[in-house]
């Protein structure tokens, strides 16, 4: 990823890029098959951002993951 996107995420969020790459550098020996990893992944999301989570949409966010159906291109979508 590339400075421009992390300064994005950073202004939409207010999680710095270290904050970031420490939480991506935890994440990468992950099971992201396994729900309480991804509980455990979205509770630190939720609190690095200081927005709460409905446990509707933490059910379709674990979905989504579960299924592969993550959006390749999310670069774009900030």
């Amino acid at each position: 990823m590339n400075d421009s996107l992390f300064k994005k995420v950073e202004k939409k969020t207010k999680v710095n890029k270290d904050t970031i790459m420490s939480l991506a550098k935890k994440l990468q020996n992950g099971n992201f098959k396994d729900s309480n990893v991804l509980n455990e992944v979205i509770d630190e999301i939720s609190s690095l951002t200081g927005r709460e989570i409905s446990d509707t949409k933490r059910e379709k966010i674990i979905k989504a993951i579960k299924n592969d159906k993550v959006p390749s291109d999310i670069e774009n979508k900030w």
